[in-house]
C-alpha cells in the first residue's frame, strides 16, 4: 500500500471497529500547519522512499494544525526548503487538527512541547505515543536496532515496537535543556531561517527514518 497524505483518500483493510489492520499512521503536528508539519511530513515520506524505493509497507504519513489553517496551501518558503532536498510539496492542503486524526494515528510527533500538551490533553489515550519530534529523535537514539523486528516482518511491526521502546525510555533519557524539544516557528521569516528550520528536521528526521526502516540514509 502507498503512502497518502492530506487530501489524498484510498480504501484500506479495516478492523471491526473501522481502524486500519495493517498501516501505521503518523501525524505531524505544528501550529498553522502551513510550515513545519508540511515540512517534516513530506521530509518524511521522501527519505522513507529514498530508503525503501517506495513508500508503502502500510505506512501512512500525514499533518495537521493546532490553528490549522484549513484548506490553505503550504507556504511559498517552506516548499523551496522540501525542493533543496529533492522532496515533493506538490498537492499539500493545510488542516486544522480533529480527533479523528488523533485517534488513527499510531504516532504523533510535534514540533514544540506546547503541541505535545496540546495533542494529549485531546485525551484519546495519547500519551503514550506522542512525542516532540527531537524528543523521539533522543529517544531514538538510545534504542538498539537489534531488538526491533526485521523489514521483513513488515514495517508496520517494526514501527510498533520502536514507539513502545521510544515510550519505555521516556522517564530515563530527559532533554539537557527544555528548548533542546522545540523546532520554531519560521512563519513569516525570511527564506534562511526556513532553511536553517528544515535543517533541524532533517537532522531529527534522519535517525529516525532509519530506525523505521533498518536502512540508513546514502552518503
Amino acid at each position: 500500500m502507498r503512502g497518502i497524505g492530506n487530501g489524498e483518500r484510498e480504501a484500506e483493510e479495516t478492523t471491526t471497529f473501522g481502524f486500519p489492520r495493517d498501516t501505521f499512521r503518523i501525524l505531524h503536528v505544528s501550529t498553522g500547519n502551513v510550515c513545519r508539519s508540511p515540512i517534516t511530513e513530506r521530509l518524511t515520506r521522501h527519505f522513507v522512499q529514498e530508503r525503501l524505493g517506495i513508500l508503502g509497507g502500510g505506512l501512512i504519513v500525514e499533518s495537521a494544525g493546532t490553528w490549522g489553517h484549513e484548506g490553505a496551501p503550504m507556504e511559498a518558503h517552506a516548499e523551496t526548503v522540501l525542493a533543496d532536498f529533492g522532496a515533493d510539496a506538490s498537492g499539500f492542503v493545510g488542516r486544522e487538527l480533529l480527533d479523528e486524526h488523533v485517534i488513527r494515528a499510531d504516532l504523533v510527533l510535534t514540533a514544540t512541547r506546547d503541541h505535545r500538551a496540546q495533542v494529549i490533553s485531546m485525551g484519546h489515550s495519547a500519551g503514550l505515543r506522542t512525542f516532540t519530534l527531537k524528543e523521539f529523535t533522543r529517544l531514538v537514539k538510545a534504542i538498539d536496532p537489534a531488538t526491533l523486528p526485521p523489514l521483513e516482518e513488515g514495517l508496520v511491526a517494526r514501527a510498533r515496537a520502536l514507539v513502545r521502546a521510544a515510550a519505555a525510555l521516556r522517564g530515563w533519557l530527559l532533554a539537557p535543556t527544555a528548548e533542546a524539544d522545540e523546532v520554531y516557528d519560521p512563519y513569516g521569516a525570511p527564506l534562511t531561517f526556513f532553511r536553517s528550520i528544515g535543517d533541524e528536521i532533517h537532522q531529527a528526521l534522519d535517525p529516525v527514518v532509519t530506525a523505521l526502516t533498518g536502512v540508513p540514509a546514502r552518503t
